[in-house]
Formats: C-alpha cells, sequence, structure tokens
C-alpha cells in the first residue's frame, strides 16, 4: 500500500494543482490591475510633464522680459538719455536764437549783393 496511488493522494494533488492554478489566475488579474494603474500614472506624469514645460517656457519669457524693463530703466540708461535730451534741448535753443537773429538782420528779405549789383 506504500508505493500505490491513493484516492487522498489524487484529492491532495488535485487541491493543491487547484490552489496554484487559482493563484496564478489571481496573480495574473493583479498584473493586469497594476499595469492598467501604472498607465493610468504614466499618463497623468506626462500631462504634468507637458504643463510643467508650459509653465517653465512662460516663466522664462516672463524673466526675459523683466530683464530688458530693467536693462532699459537702469540709472545708467536714464542718466544718458537725459544727458542726451539735455544736450538736444540746448541745441534746439541755440537754433531758434540764431533763427530769430538772422530774420532780424534781412528782415525778411536778403540785402543785395555788391557782385550782383555791377552784372545788372
Amino acid at each position: 500500500m506504500e508505493g500505490a496511488i491513493d484516492l487522498r493522494l489524487i484529492i491532495t494533488v488535485g487541491g493543491i494543482l487547484f490552489s496554484v492554478a487559482g493563484a496564478a489566475a489571481i496573480g495574473k488579474m493583479q498584473i493586469k490591475v497594476i499595469l492598467e494603474n501604472l498607465a493610468d500614472i504614466e499618463k497623468r506624469l506626462r500631462g504634468m510633464d507637458r504643463r510643467i514645460d508650459a509653465l517653465d517656457t512662460s516663466t522664462e519669457k516672463q524673466e526675459q522680459r523683466i530683464n530688458i524693463l530693467a536693462q532699459m530703466s537702469s540709472p545708467e540708461n536714464l542718466r544718458r538719455d537725459h544727458m542726451a535730451a539735455a544736450a538736444m534741448q540746448a541745441d534746439l535753443s541755440y537754433l531758434k536764437s540764431e533763427t530769430v537773429s538772422l530774420r532780424k538782420m534781412h528782415n525778411g528779405i536778403h540785402p543785395p549783393v555788391a557782385s550782383e549789383r555791377t552784372t545788372k
């Protein structure tokens, strides 16, 4: 009897095989659920990466614009621009006074030139 396969051994082996098959099916189902969750998480991470990239680009653009405005309104640039404007105002005042002087000198009519009198 020791060497023969009895009914109890067959039932035990069948139960073990059934348990292993059930565990494999449950494991396969859990792996499928885990893979679906992983795909969902990956999709969300890719979306977050896109949004972060867009925000980074926007931030860099804003930073560049702020830097340009800061350079434009730097004290050295403002000083240079004000000095140029002051020089232009001084030149304009000088040119106005010269124009007034020339108008007074000619009284609106250019006086005859000596060489023009002899040729006529």
